[in-house]
């Protein structure tokens, strides 16, 4: 199985940036796809960005357009998620989670680390 731990999380002020770490374990990720989700309460989970692993093609939510970036470093079988110019509204508790390609259910999820962006 993969195993996914998401670290990086904090306070910060809104404009401020954060990069996010997602390390998976397990097995390797060359036939799968990583995305980072975000929740805050009493909101549905919410897409913010995917990487496939092999090729590295990555798709955003319109929201974090411009402002996020995800990556991939292959030697450390991690994920990142780079946020720049942050506003209060990306306050949430931020998850990585795995799929296989041709699968569109994220099986594999991480516990979730904490953003917050004070105004």
């Amino acid at each position: 199985q993969v195993q996914l731990v998401e670290s990086g999380g904090g306070l910060v002020q809104a404009g401020g940036s954060l990069r996010l770490s997602c390390a998976a374990s397990g097995r390797t990720l060359s036939s799968y796809i990583v995305g980072w989700f975000r929740q805050t309460p009493g909101k549905e989970r919410e897409f913010v960005a995917s990487i496939r692993w092999t090729g590295g093609s990555t798709y955003y939510a319109d929201s974090v357009k411009g402002r996020f970036t995800i990556s991939r470093d292959n030697a450390k079988n991690t994920v990142y998620l780079q946020m720049n110019s942050l506003k209060p509204e990306d306050t949430a508790n931020y998850y990585c989670a795995a799929r296989a390609i041709a699968t569109a259910e994220y099986k594999h999820w991480g516990q979730g680390t904490q953003v917050s962006v004070s105004s």
